[in-house]
C-alpha cells in the first residue's frame, strides 16, 4: 500500500515518543533519542554534568542559535575546570575560529580536522560523538545546527541519536584521544590515521565500535555489517544517503531471497543528488523484491541497520564515500530485546513512507532521469556532501 501525504502534514512535528527506547547490555546502558529536541536537551545534560573531561566531535557545527547555546555550554565546562576539546570538519562546519574565541579564552581546545590540500576533497571527518568523562557517550547521526535539533518547520532533520553510560564510553573516549592528536600535527600521514581506525574497532563482544576510515582494509564496519547481511534472514535498513557499491547491494538481494530485507531512503532532503543516487539501484533491489520505501514527512538523515538481532546505529551512511572515504563512527549491538524494540521504531517510520513499487518506478525513469540517477551515483560517491548540495537537482526532474 502506499502512503501520500499533503505538504502540510509532512511539516508537522515529529511526535514524541510514549516511551524511550532502552536496554542494558554489557553493563551499558543504552537510549535511543529520537527527536531533535530530545538531542539538544541530551547533549546540554551532557556537558553540563560533565566533571573532569568532555570532548565533542562533529562532521557539521554551524553558528546559529543552537551552535551558539553549545558553545557556551563548553565554554561553561571549561570554566568549572573541566578539559574541553572539540574537533570539527573543515568542510561540513561554517563556525569560523572567531565563534570559538570564548572557548579558547576559558582554556577549552578547539581544532580543525582539515588534511593537507592533496587529500582535502577525499578525507572527511564524518563522526558525530560527544563523550563526558570517559563515562557517558551519544553517538547518531545529527550535527550540531538549528535544523538537526527541532521537529518541526520544512528544513528540520528526522535522525536519531543514541546515548551510551558505561565502559564502553570510554573506548570512544580514547579514540578521540587519538584521533585529535593526529589533527593537531603537521602533515600527518594517512597511514597512522588507518591504525588509529583499525586500533579502536571492536570486534568480540555484544557491543562493538566500528571505526571507518580512508582506504583501509581494516575497515571494521563495512567487514562487520558485509557478514551480518550475508548470514541474516530478515533486514531493516534507513539511510537517508544509499549508494552502495553493486557487491552489497547483490548482498542484500541474496538476503531477501532467502528472508525479508525492507529499505527506507529519502524523499525530501537538501541535496537532491542523493535522492538521485539512491533512485539509481532501485531496478535491481526491486527485481530482487527487496522492500523499498520513501520517507515522507521530513528530510531524513538517519542512520540505522537492524539485521536478524543486531542493530547498527552511528554517523555512516550506506554509499562508498562512507564505506571506504570518510571517518566514520558506528555502533553494533547484538541483543535481541533491543533489536526487537528498534524494529518496533522501524515500523513507525515505514507507517510514514511511501513504498516505491515497481509500477511506480517505472513510471519515474525516463530516459533523462535514469541518466541523472547514474550521474549522481557517481559524483555522490567521490565527492563531499556539501559539494554534491550546490548541484542544481530535484528530487523529481
Amino acid at each position: 500500500m502506499q502512503r501520500r501525504h499533503s505538504k502540510a502534514m509532512a511539516d508537522q512535528p515529529a511526535p514524541s515518543p510514549a516511551r524511550p527506547i532502552r536496554a542494558e547490555v554489557a553493563g551499558n546502558r543504552l537510549e535511543l533519542i529520537e527527536t531533535g529536541e530530545e538531542r539538544l536537551r541530551a547533549l546540554i545534560e551532557l556537558v553540563a554534568g560533565a566533571r573532569e573531561s568532555l570532548v565533542v566531535l562533529m562532521y557539521m557545527y554551524n553558528p546559529d542559535r543552537t551552535g551558539e547555546i553549545v558553545r557556551d555550554a563548553l565554554v561553561e565546562a571549561a570554566l568549572r575546570g573541566v578539559r574541553v576539546r572539540l574537533l570539527i570538519d573543515g568542510f561540513g562546519s561554517a563556525a569560523p575560529p572567531s565563534f570559538f574565541a570564548a572557548l579558547d579564552e576559558s582554556g577549552g581546545e578547539y581544532c580543525v580536522f582539515n588534511p593537507t590540500y592533496g587529500r582535502r576533497y577525499l578525507v572527511r571527518n564524518h563522526q558525530k560523538l560527544v563523550v563526558a568523562d570517559n563515562r557517558v557517550a551519544i553517538i547518531g547521526g545529527a550535527n550540531i545546527d538549528d535544523t538537526y535539533m527541532t521537529d518541526s518547520g520544512a528544513k528540520h532533520w528526522r535522525d536519531l541519536a543514541l546515548r551510551i553510560e558505561g565502559p564502553e564510553a570510554a573506548v570512544a573516549g580514547r579514540y578521540f584521544d587519538s584521533l585529535f592528536r593526529w589533527s593537531l600535527r603537521e602533515r600527518s600521514r594517512l597511514r597512522s590515521l588507518r591504525r588509529v581506525v583499525g586500533e579502536f574497532s571492536e570486534w568480540r563482544g555484544p557491543l562493538q565500535w566500528k571505526f571507518s576510515g580512508p582506504l583501509s582494509l581494516r575497515n571494521s564496519w563495512w567487514r562487520s555489517i558485509g557478514r551480518d547481511i550475508r548470514r541474516g534472514k530478515k533486514l531493516d535498513m534507513i539511510f537517508a544517503y544509499f549508494a552502495p557499491p553493486g557487491a552489497m547491494l547483490r548482498r542484500i538481494g541474496r538476503l531477501s531471497r532467502r528472508g525479508e530485507a525492507r529499505i527506507i531512503t529519502a524523499a525530501r532532503s537538501d541535496n537532491y543528488a542523493t535522492i538521485a543516487a539512491a533512485r539509481h539501484s532501485y531496478s535491481r533491489l526491486l527485481r530482487w523484491r527487496v522492500g523499498m520505501y520513501e520517507y515522507q514527512p521530513a528530510k531524513l538523515h538517519t542512520k540505522l541497520v537492524i539485521v536478524d538481532d543486531i542493530v547498527h546505529i552511528g554517523s555512516s551512511n550506506f554509499d562508498y564515500r562512507s564505506l571506504y572515504l570518510n571517518l566514520e563512527i558506528m555502533l553494533r549491538i547484538h541483543d535481541p530485546a533491543f533489536a526487537a524494540a528498534m524494529r518496533s521504531y522501524f515500523e513507525g517510520e515505514l507507517a510514514d513512507s511511501r513504498q516505491i513499487t515497481p509500477e511506480l518506478h517505472k513510471r519515474r525513469a525516463s530516459p533523462w532521469r535514469r541518466l541523472k540517477w547514474a550521474l549522481s551515483h557517481f559524483l555522490v560517491n567521490i565527492m563531499d556532501y556539501t559539494v554534491t548540495r550546490r548541484l542544481n537537482f530535484r528530487a523529481d526532474a
